[in-house]
């Protein structure tokens, strides 16, 4: 684990966004509770959340999407580092772009904040029957419930997008999706059961 909180470290001092501990640990507690095997992550970054999956369980196999190809080799080399390149798969891309025929248990969003519903209407083919879309982010430093702790014009607009996004989700007729309160907001969307 010294490797990994290395990872951690290290990205908090280059200022770049991690999952906060809150939201990760109720990923990682979700993937044990339903023997989840295989995740898609769109929006890798350093590779941080992809490692901190793959280490809740020797079987499971990750594959993410970061569109930076700056991030991506550092996600590559930490991946390495801590010895997880077997079973973590890096894909240099845009996620709108890329084209995927796997099925997953489970896919992470936590990428481009203003693409969310994009990313969720591609890839929602690529999700197993009994499987789930996690989103992060959707409290956005708390700035989507109180919009006034900003006054900078792209960042309302990026809650704006959010906002949106949490709409989306509560009218989609294909899936039930639950919200939590937890690290910088957390939703989990399952498929509706066929009729």
């Amino acid at each position: 684990m010294g490797k990994i909180l290395e990872i951690k470290k290290q990205a908090k001092l280059d200022h770049i966004p991690i999952m906060q501990d809150e939201g990760i640990e109720f990923i990682c507690d979700y993937i044990k509770q339903h023997q989840v095997k295989k995740i898609l992550e769109i929006g890798t970054a350093v590779g941080y959340s992809a490692i901190m999956f793959a280490n809740t369980d020797n079987d499971i196999l990750v594959t993410t999407i970061e569109k930076d190809s700056n991030l991506y080799r550092k996600a590559l080399e930490n991946i390495k580092y801590v010895g997880l390149e077997k079973r973590i798969k890096v894909i240099n891309e845009d996620a709108l772009l890329s084209n995927l025929n796997d099925k997953y248990d489970l896919i992470f969003i936590d990428a481009a904040k203003g693409q969310y519903t994009k990313f969720f209407e591609k890839y929602k083919v690529n999700l197993k029957d009994d499987g789930v879309i996690i989103s992060d982010n959707l409290s956005f430093h708390g700035m989507v419930l109180n919009p006034t702790l900003t006054h900078n014009r792209n960042t309302k607009q990026l809650i704006n997008k959010i906002k949106k996004y949490i709409h989306f989700l509560e009218g989609n007729e294909e899936f039930t999706t639950k919200f939590y309160q937890l690290g910088d907001g957390i939703s989990v969307s399952k498929k509706k059961p066929k009729c």
